[in-house]
């Protein structure tokens, strides 16, 4: 079976989750019956707001899916469900590497978390999704916690960027392809 990273980045309310859930659904579409569908889920919501997103999204997945809730070690799930899934998305990295910020990880715990991510996917047969913001084309944040997310975030989408297969940006709501080039 061949490998199938897709890294899918994008800017706040850019549609990358609702791209990257179509596309997981087709892929699976296409599958031999009998493999299950896996969302990893990053996010832990706060406040009713969050709570209601939450629940927007998981109905939009609808029927199949197995949804895996883990804000941090997201390398641990790939590696225990990838062997009998079909598809597995992951959404989304960005809130992960919030997650680490707020569990104190180091900088040394951070590179190594992001190490542990690649070598999971690394192993991972079936085809996998990852949804992430891109974090880079704003203006520079004023405080020191909010400039170190920042260049977090955008280390975590270099590196995915740099092993996926595919990368798609989305831009209000359109797909553009940006790896393999044509």
């Amino acid at each position: 079976m061949k490998k199938n990273i897709i890294f899918v980045i994008g800017g706040c309310r850019s549609g990358k989750s609702s791209f990257a859930l179509y596309q997981a659904n087709r892929v699976q579409a296409n599958r031999a019956k009998g493999r299950d569908k896996y969302f990893i889920a990053t996010s832990v919501p706060s406040d009713s707001e969050m709570e209601k997103r939450v629940e927007k999204h998981q109905k939009e997945r609808g029927e199949g899916w197995h949804t895996i809730e883990e804000p941090v070690r997201i390398h641990e799930k790939i590696s225990q469900y990838a062997p009998k899934a079909g598809v597995i998305l992951v959404d989304c990295l960005t809130l992960w590497a919030s997650n680490l910020l707020f569990h104190s990880y180091d900088q040394a715990q951070i590179d190594e978390a992001i190490k542990q991510l690649e070598n999971s996917l690394g192993q991972c047969e079936c085809p996998i999704f990852l949804v992430s913001n891109e974090v880079g084309c704003g203006i520079v944040p004023e405080n020191k916690f909010a400039r170190q997310f920042r260049d977090i975030a955008g280390f975590v989408n270099q590196k995915i960027a740099k092993i996926a297969d595919k990368v798609v940006m989305m831009v209000a709501g359109i797909d553009v392809q940006i790896k393999p080039k044509d």
